[in-house]
């Protein structure tokens, strides 16, 4: 009878020691709640003793963890409505608190839900459109640059050096929810838009402007590949002027050269037989006056007649 007791009391002190050790990764923070209630400090990376069966370990992810909305409709302060979805990220900074507040990860991002969705709601609709959708830096693109962009609310001129950006307002309602989650142990780290969808009625609206600026800015370069256009052909015309100028010059002095010195090869063949060169140029003549169906009226006394009377 006493072996078996003694197995049996074995056991269970194996048992118990096995339950009350604990490791907690370096991933994880844990508390201890005896009896439903936290007792003791926060308990971090390593190996940890509690009481068995009385108290029981509480386990929470230490790194970054992620949140999601569900896209909501927010009319902006311009009256226009969109879809905006936003995203956030934060981690459990006070283990104990967090517990006390909302016990679990899913209480979390249901308390995370009604904050951020409310800062997000009063940012989008306290701003305007043109303020969501532009960044810090944005530049108008070229050919629009002079252009001066005019805003009106409820009949008001808001001038576009008053316009703030997106990010700007990102941080403005990443500061406004923050101020919200200590109290739940939770340290919100970041918030942003991670789309915005128009609705029907506004996207035909964007979808024409964005039609108009890129109409704008193809006329710009339109416009300067016609000036360069204009100027590549007028200097192709100067170019075209010149070459043809200088062949027209080196044509004349060619002309000129050959003339000269035709009339030198003719000088020369005057000089040696006068009669014979007076005899062919007026048998050119001839042929260049009369003509093959031709008649020519002369009298006998012309000269012009002389060699047709000495050949009869």
């Amino acid at each position: 009878m006493k072996a078996p007791v003694i197995v049996g009391l074995v056991l269970l002190i194996l048992i118990g020691a096995g339950s009350s050790v604990y490791v907690v990764t370096e991933a994880e923070q844990a508390i201890i709640t005896q009896f439903g209630k936290p007792v003791g400090d926060v308990k971090y990376a390593g190996l940890h003793f509690k009481i068995p069966v009385i108290q029981d370990v509480h386990r929470f992810e230490k790194r970054i963890m992620k949140w999601d909305s569900a896209p909501n409709q927010i009319p902006t302060k311009d009256k226009r409505f969109i879809w905006v979805d936003t995203t956030a990220r934060w981690r459990i900074k006070d283990p104990l608190l967090f517990y006390k507040s909302v016990a679990t990860e899913r209480g979390a991002q249901s308390r995370l839900d009604d904050i951020i969705d409310s800062v997000v709601r009063d940012a989008v609709s306290g701003r305007l459109l043109a303020e969501l959708v532009r960044g810090s830096d944005y530049e108008k693109p070229r050919g629009l640059q002079d252009e001066k962009e005019v805003f009106e609310f409820e009949g008001e001129v808001v001038e576009e050096s008053e316009l703030i950006g997106r990010e700007e307002i990102l941080d403005d309602l990443l500061e406004k929810a923050r101020a919200s989650t200590p109290e739940y142990g939770i340290e919100l780290l970041d918030v942003q838009i991670k789309r915005i969808n128009y609705v029907e009625q506004v996207l035909e609206r964007v979808y024409e402007r964005m039609v108009n600026e890129r109409n704008q800015v193809a006329a710009e370069y339109r416009s300067e590949g016609e000036g360069e256009k204009a100027e590549i052909l007028g200097k192709m015309e100067r170019e075209l002027k010149e070459i043809r100028s200088g062949a027209y010059r080196t044509a004349l002095e060619i002309r000129g050269k050959a003339d000269a010195e035709a009339a030198s090869i003719y000088a020369g063949t005057y000089n040696e037989d006068k009669d014979f060169y007076s005899f062919l140029r007026t048998l050119e003549s001839y042929k260049k006056v009369i003509g093959e169906n031709g008649r020519l009226v002369i009298g006998t006394d012309s000269d012009f007649y002389r060699y047709l009377k000495e050949i009869n």
